[in-house]
């Protein structure tokens, strides 16, 4: 537990240059990709240079946190910036696209300590009245991140080298570092500790082989292949045993005892429902802007930017509300949010225009921000110190499952109806040529004819998408109806 010598600022400043140097870094490579593609070849490993970084954060998220509340913040988050910066070196570096993937899942293997920890650190050393207002200011790392990625990511591409998307992380988790290691100063109890190394490694396998179902199946497997069951298999089988094992464990991985508890159960649901929101817009959105309306790239950009906008805005306005209305009205007013902006989305034509999808966007935004901030606040006041990192990394990981089972099944959906749209009009297309749709010179060569045909085609598909993101923007807003009215544990600071 922190002792009264840290210094607060000076730490937190660290841990937001920390949080922004792992955020940044799943939107600055986007940008980057196609000048890596260009020098390194490998194309058809593209996608795994954004799958294994999520892949290793994934796995590895929900074991760094019980490691910090076994053996302190401080040393678990010290270990995770270092495995994360060695990861950014040797991506510099990478001499083939496999090579990259393999530094990618390192660098992975890090930055699945920042995030829980840097989160958890701030509710050690804040009061539950600090710390609502707090982690409303890191959130905002994340928004300020997904803006200032791509920008940052296209200039250094276009006047550096696309290695300094990696080192730019040198100098600023190292300063990080310095603030943590000087300024930070715990008291953690010396006994000796018991790791769960049979629930960690059962966790690990069955979660990469869940992660990997979600990449690769409907893309390069089908959903019925043998690769897809064989894994899916390996998860149940390794998943039930890691549940009996977990429940007679002296230290279990994961404390079964989480689940009984009503505010985490309906935080953890809601925060994997709103995790496959913000994915299904991320990838969506801008295909329907560029294929669909004919808007550029910039437009597109524009239209989910404010997404980002809406996001830290709202998650430091929750800091304020949860201290006045409380944890359930704040994460409801959220959940309301969020309804209201899938609910635009579902009704979205080419005709209302961008600026129509920018505000639908924004309001998903302000949901995530409202929503996020509570989740994260109320768990943590919520259970002790010694459970504090594992309860944090729980809900942070259902987010991250949120996102993969969402880029799963809305891709899916998006693929199979638009191939029951060509079916049934007899149009002799194929999928792949929904590419053109996004590039501005190629669409110009396109007849007429045929360019209304591939427009109406990709709408009739991203509605069924965007009827999808609504079910799930109305699922969690009826499970934020049970969220229980938690009140504020004053004594609950450390």
């Amino acid at each position: 537990m922190p002792n009264k010598i840290t210094k607060r600022p000076l730490v937190l400043a660290s841990l937001v240059l920390s949080m922004f140097m792992a955020a940044i870094e799943g939107t600055i490579v986007a940008t980057a990709m196609p000048n890596i593609v260009a020098d390194l070849g490998g194309f058809s490993l593209y996608s795994w240079v954004f799958s294994s970084f999520l892949l290793m954060q994934a796995v590895t998220t929900m074991i760094y946190g019980k490691l910090a509340d076994l053996f302190g913040r401080k040393p678990i988050f010290i270990i995770g910036v270092v495995i994360f910066l060695i990861g950014s070196i040797l991506c510099g570096f990478a001499p083939t696209m496999g090579a990259l993937i393999v530094f990618r899942l390192i660098q992975g293997l890090g930055a699945g300590a920042i995030q829980p920890i840097v989160t958890t650190i701030v509710g050690d050393i804040y009061t539950i009245e600090e710390r609502a207002k707090v982690q409303g200011y890191l959130a905002s790392v994340w928004g300020i991140s997904s803006v200032l990625g791509p920008l940052f990511g296209g200039v250094i591409v276009q006047f550096i080298d696309w290695a300094w998307i990696f080192w730019m992380n040198i100098p600023i988790g190292i300063i990080g570092l310095i603030g943590v290691i000087t300024f930070f100063h715990e008291e953690v109890n010396t006994e000796k500790k018991t790791i769960d190394y049979t629930g960690s490694s059962l966790f690990f396998i069955a979660i990469s082989c869940l992660i990997v179902v979600f990449v690769q199946a409907g893309t390069s497997w089908a959903w019925l292949s043998l690769e897809t069951i064989s894994l899916l298999l390996i998860f149940v089988i390794c998943m039930t045993i890691f549940l009996w094992h977990e429940n007679k464990a002296p230290s279990p991985m994961m404390p079964l005892a989480l689940w009984k508890n009503k505010l985490i159960v309906i935080a953890n649901i809601a925060t994997l429902l709103s995790g496959m929101i913000i994915l299904g817009l991320s990838s969506f959105l801008p295909t329907y802007v560029q294929g669909v309306m004919g808007e550029s790239a910039i437009v597109a950009g524009f239209t989910l930017s404010t997404l980002s906008i809406g996001w830290p805005i709202s998650a430091t306005l929750a800091g304020h509300l949860v201290l006045k209305i409380g944890f359930r009205l704040t994460a409801f007013a959220g959940g309301f949010a969020l309804f209201l902006g899938t609910f635009l989305f579902f009704l979205l034509d080419a005709d209302k225009g961008p600026i129509y999808a920018g505000i639908s966007s924004f309001i998903v935004g302000v949901g995530m921000g409202l929503s996020s901030t509570t989740f994260i606040v109320s768990i943590q006041n919520t259970v002790s110190w010694y459970e504090r990192g594992v309860a944090t990394s729980l809900n942070m990981f259902m987010r991250i499952i949120g996102s993969a089972v969402g880029a799963a099944f809305l891709g899916g959906v998006l693929n199979m109806r638009l191939n029951h749209y060509y079916q049934q009009k007899g149009e002799d297309l194929e999928i792949a040529s929904t590419d053109m749709l996004l590039d501005e010179g190629m669409r110009e060569t396109i007849s007429p004819e045929t360019l209304a045909s591939m427009q109406d085609g990709l709408t009739y598909a991203l509605h069924t998408v965007y009827t999808g993101l609504f079910i799930i923007g109305t699922l969690t807003f009826v499970i934020l109806w049970f969220f229980p009215k938690a009140t504020i544990d004053k004594q609950n600071r450390n």
